[in-house]
Parts: C-alpha cells; structure tokens; sequence
C-alpha cells in the first residue's frame, strides 16, 4: 500500500504531534504486541488477499492501538480494539482501493531443490479447494466476510463477533446464515461437496 491509511498515527509515530514518540514508551505495549502479534497477524491475512498488505494492514492498527493505548480503559479487551481498528482500516484501504489488482487463475508452485520425499497426501487438490473457498468468500460483501471470517476462521463466538463489530447478536446470526447460504450456491465449490 503506498497511500498512508491513518496520518494522525503516522505523524504521533514519526513524533509530530508535539513529543518524540517511541514504541517502547509503553512497555505494556510491547508485551501485548510479541504475545499478541501472530494471532493478530493471522486476522489481518484473512482480511486481506496478499500477505504484505495483511503486515502492512496490522501494522496501522497497531499504530493506531499505540496512539490511544492512554485512553483504552480495558486493556483485557485489547483484541477487540485491534480487530475492529483492523476492520475499519481494512475498510477505508477498500473503499480508496484503485483497481490495480488482478486475480489469476493459476498460482506459481514453489519448487523445493533436492526433496526427494513424496508428499503424504496431494497439495494440489488442497490448495484447490483453499483458493476456491477464498475466492468464493472474497465474493461475499465486505460486512458478511468479516463476520465469516471473525466466526470461522478466528473462532469467535457469535456474541464476541457481534462486539467486535459493533452489532447485535441477531445481526451476525442471519448475516452469516446468508453468507453460508452463498457459498453453498458458488458453483466454484460445487465439486468439494
């Protein structure tokens, strides 16, 4: 992403805004961070289909995290924050997207020099059906992706998605019914039934 997402962020952490901002001015920061950062990492690549954009994603989120850690009351309920700061960044990175991605039908295979051994089972059937599933929730709207996402691929409960975003429990019960429901009809997933 070259377009910078939060300047405000940018400007506390490059120390605009009026002190000198260091990331280890709060240690409690730091700790979160190294315990939290993978779980969080994993978020941010199901919101996103490139896994550089996904760093670059948690990476203003937790700028964003870092220049309100004084204000956040709860620090139990730190995930929360990131997910939906994760959530609306993603969203605003969307929404001022210009279209100069491009989906392609087929993946370049890594090659392992020297492995000699065969594989247990077949990746490629795997990978397959990965990327199909991928595709068919890229489909979803952006609202009904992050709810199938929260729910299935972070596990969260219904009522902990329904806090991350802000909505009723109702909300997210018939929001990923209808998102289920879509992609059972994706005729990409047809054949893994």
């Amino acid at each position: 992403m070259t377009t910078p997402v939060c300047t405000s962020a940018s400007k506390a952490a490059t120390g605009h805004a009026g002190h000198a901002a260091s990331f280890t001015g709060y240690p409690s920061f730091s700790s979160y961070v190294r315990a939290r950062g993978p779980v969080l990492l994993r978020t941010a690549r199901s919101l996103t289909a490139n896994p550089s954009d996904a760093e670059d994603l948690l990476q203003t989120a937790l700028t964003k995290t870092y220049v309100a850690w004084e204000r956040i009351e709860d620090h139990r309920a730190l995930d929360g924050y990131v997910r939906r700061a994760l959530l609306n960044t993603r969203t605003s990175q969307w929404r001022k997207r210009k279209v100069d991605e491009f989906a392609c039908e087929d993946l370049p295979e890594p090659s392992i020099p020297g492995s000699t051994a065969p594989p247990a089972a077949d990746p490629a059937d795997q990978q397959v059906l990965h990327d199909a599933m991928w595709r068919a929730i890229m489909k979803l709207p952006e609202r009904q992706r992050a709810m199938v996402v929260l729910r299935y691929y972070e596990d969260l409960s219904e009522v902990q998605t329904a806090e991350v975003l802000g909505v009723s429990v109702g909300t997210v019960k018939s929001a990923v019914s209808r998102a289920l429901g879509k992609l059972r009809e994706d005729p990409e997933l047809t054949p893994a039934r």
